[in-house]
């Protein structure tokens, strides 16, 4: 793992995005930049190779792009976490509250591995309300999520109150919300 790749050089940062007064944290940045890209796909191997993990779990949608290159190199399942409604089947389905109203996750219920160890994966951890919700439903198909990646972090937005007793593990973490 390359400490020394400055990861805050690339990403993008938005000032009143999606509205006044929000900095925006935009990973599509670090896609268009390889070496980047290749830096937190490397970092996450590294980080996660030996844990013992059965599967990734990925939210939708940003949250894809970095965990389907690590299942794929570590030989383990992919499982999508999906916003309501995109999942046919038989799944599990969590609300949970957002800033301007409610917002729901599903996961295929024959997806979730019971009894073996999931890491959740996002590409960044604002208030932990998605996560937790997947964490949720993960639980309750019969899987334990012990650990949650985001390749950004937003300290300064609490999510660890909603991520308690779970590692989580970021690339990057913001203290403010400041350019």
């Amino acid at each position: 793992m390359k400490s020394e790749f400055d990861l805050d050089k690339v990403i993008r940062k938005i000032p009143n995005y999606p509205k006044g007064g929000i900095l925006f944290f935009d990973i599509t940045s670090i896609l268009t930049d390889p070496p980047a890209f290749t830096y937190c796909v490397d970092s996450m191997v590294e980080i996660y190779k030996d844990t013992g993990i059965a599967a990734v779990a990925g939210i939708e949608s940003r949250g894809f792009i970095f965990s389907a290159p690590l299942a794929a190199r570590l030989g383990i399942p992919l499982i999508l976490v999906r916003k309501s409604g995109k999942l046919p089947g038989d799944k599990w389905r969590q609300n949970y509250q957002l800033e301007y109203g409610m917002e729901a996750v599903e996961i295929h219920k024959s997806d979730i591995p019971r009894g073996k160890e999931v890491l959740l994966i996002d590409d960044l951890i604002a208030t932990g309300g998605t996560l937790s919700a997947a964490k949720t439903i993960l639980e309750k198909g019969g899987a334990m999520v012990k650990k949650v990646f985001g390749v950004i972090g937003l300290t300064f937005l609490n999510f660890q109150t909603k991520l308690e007793g779970v590692e989580i593990t970021t690339l990057i973490s913001y203290s403010k919300e400041s350019l």
